[in-house]
């Protein structure tokens, strides 16, 4: 078959290894994939110099071909990253590159990849790149919520410690500001506010979330508290619930802080009351919140009142589990009722 490689002089000295699909055994493929004639060249070359390690500017100019062909194929980004490391290739060309890639398949998450292991070279950026930012919130013009544009600077703020830096809030609040659901940018925001800043931590969720002998209920809460920055956090939400009541962002976003803070649902019983009124409920996540404020103070018959509302109206598919909690509520109240009986009898 002649090709582009094949009938290049600077690859004649290459034996191209063709793709194995079960038949050179003599096992018949159940479905074979009709590779285009180009790809299935590339990559025959590909297996070839990979077989050698071959690091060389014509393998690491393969490379970009076949990403070019199938920009999904792993081995060849990883591939394509030792290359550039053996030969001291300059990393901020290669970011310019990949910031043309990233654009052109915004789904894929081998690009991303492959930007975090370049960065992850303190030799090459002991720092964050300065046009770091900018570019992803090219990347947040395309798609405001792509995962793997998300994934990636959440990595970004634990690998550099950008927690404190202004320019990741100005740019969640840019976010929030086009759309107050984008539940992305608010997973970010609680993240730089209270998620954990030990780096070597493997979850960037609560703090202590990983710690077995941290009970449930102080998962999440801090050793160290700024109540000013918890207020403005907690008026920040209130805000933005007002714009969209129905959004369960901020509702959760809201649960999350006063955890973190170590403050009880029962601090925001006024606010959620504002949306639920005999005239009619204007949040459904009101009602939610109203009903684990009352569960908590023991008021049975208001709590069973919201729960009630909630399986038969605003979240009839979650039935099974507002039932639950009607039950639960039940015994808890017979099991306090036996243990006043005991201290009695005491």
């Amino acid at each position: 078959m002649d090709g582009t490689y094949s009938t290049d002089p600077e690859w004649a000295s290459v034996t191209p290894i063709d793709l194995d699909d079960g038949s050179n055994s003599g096992a018949m493929p159940l479905a074979t994939i009709a590779y285009p004639d180009e790809y299935l060249e590339a990559t025959s070359y590909l297996r070839a110099v990979m077989a050698a390690n071959e690091m060389s500017e014509r393998a690491l100019k393969l490379t970009q071909d076949v990403i070019s062909m199938n920009p999904a194929h792993y081995t060849v980004w990883i591939y394509r990253a030792k290359i550039l490391f053996a030969l001291k290739k300059d990393l901020n060309e290669e970011l310019s590159w990949l910031n043309d890639v990233s654009l052109k398949y915004l789904k894929n998450y081998q690009i991303w990849h492959h930007r975090q292991v370049l960065l992850s070279s303190k030799e090459h950026f002991p720092t964050i790149p300065p046009k770091e930012a900018d570019f992803l919130m090219e990347m947040f013009a395309q798609d405001s919520k792509n995962y793997h544009v998300w994934t990636y600077r959440h990595w970004l703020v634990r690998h550099f410690k950008l927690w404190d830096q202004p320019r990741e809030l100005e740019d969640v609040e840019f976010l929030l500001k086009a759309d107050v659901r984008n539940n992305s940018a608010w997973n970010h925001r609680y993240m730089l506010r209270f998620g954990p800043r030990d780096t070597s931590a493997p979850d960037a969720g609560m703090v202590n979330a990983g710690d077995p002998s941290t009970a449930p209920a102080e998962k999440g809460r801090l050793s160290i508290v700024d109540e000013d920055m918890v207020d403005g956090e907690l008026k920040f939400a209130q805000e933005a619930i007002l714009r969209a009541p129905e959004n369960r962002s901020p509702w959760w976003y809201a649960r999350g802080v006063l955890r973190a803070a170590g403050r009880g649902l029962g601090e925001w019983e006024e606010f959620a009351s504002g949306f639920v009124s005999e005239g009619g409920v204007k949040s459904s996540h009101a009602v939610e919140w109203l009903a684990d404020v009352f569960a908590e103070a023991e008021k049975e018959e208001e709590a069973v009142r919201m729960f009630t509302m909630l399986k038969q109206e605003f979240d009839p598919i979650r039935k099974n589990y507002w039932d639950y909690r009607i039950r639960k509520l039940d015994q808890d109240v017979v099991d306090f009722g036996k243990g006043v009986e005991t201290l009695a009898a005491v």
